[in-house]
């Protein structure tokens, strides 16, 4: 089996859940992707870094986005890539600016101008995609060469930050698993 046959094994077995669930852009949905138990389990965070890793724009110096869905993809994609020699820096995007200690919306070791490639777990209309490449890109002047999901669920996401000059590349699209375009 494949690398990424077995991520897309993982992701149907783990993560897709059947149901009523209200998404985080606030839409009704039958089903649900919770990435999260892929991407804390060690056998999908390493698949997850392999695969990232193999598309990753090679002019992208950090990773990262909204917590928490893209906190452990970034973690074991730099993780990984240190092990492969390649240099990457992480970072998390908080919802909100902290009111307390640095004050910061961006968590982690950047530098003005750095060329970013974010993460997500599962993009629906891309709602909070857009709200983490604003805040880095305010706070760090951060340039944003890539957009990277683990899955895509075909409702916008990919319109939406083309509209804002933003590509996205998905691992997999919501209809790979059986699951027909809204």
């Amino acid at each position: 089996m494949t690398g990424r046959n077995r991520l897309s094994q993982l992701i149907h077995d783990r993560a897709l859940r059947f149901g009523d669930f209200t998404l985080a852009s606030g839409q009704k949905s039958t089903y649900f992707i919770d990435g999260k138990q892929v991407s804390l389990l060690g056998e999908g965070a390493s698949l997850l870094a392999k695969s990232i890793l193999a598309i990753l724009d090679p002019t992208v110096e950090a990773v990262g986005g909204m917590t928490i869905g893209a906190d452990p993809i970034a973690g074991a994609v730099i993780a990984l890539a240190q092990e492969q020699g390649r240099e990457l820096t992480g970072f998390l995007v908080r919802k909100e600016r902290k009111d307390h200690g640095t004050g910061k919306q961006v968590e982690g070791p950047l530098w003005e101008g750095v060329r970013v490639a974010m993460l997500e777990d599962t993009i629906t209309t891309g709602g909070s995609t857009l709200q983490a490449i604003e805040a880095v890109e305010r706070e760090y002047q951060a340039q944003v060469v890539q957009v990277v999901t683990m899955v895509d669920r075909l409702q916008g996401a990919r319109e939406n930050l083309a509209a804002k000059g933003y590509a996205l590349t998905a691992l997999f699209e919501i209809t790979e698993f059986g699951i027909e375009r809204p």
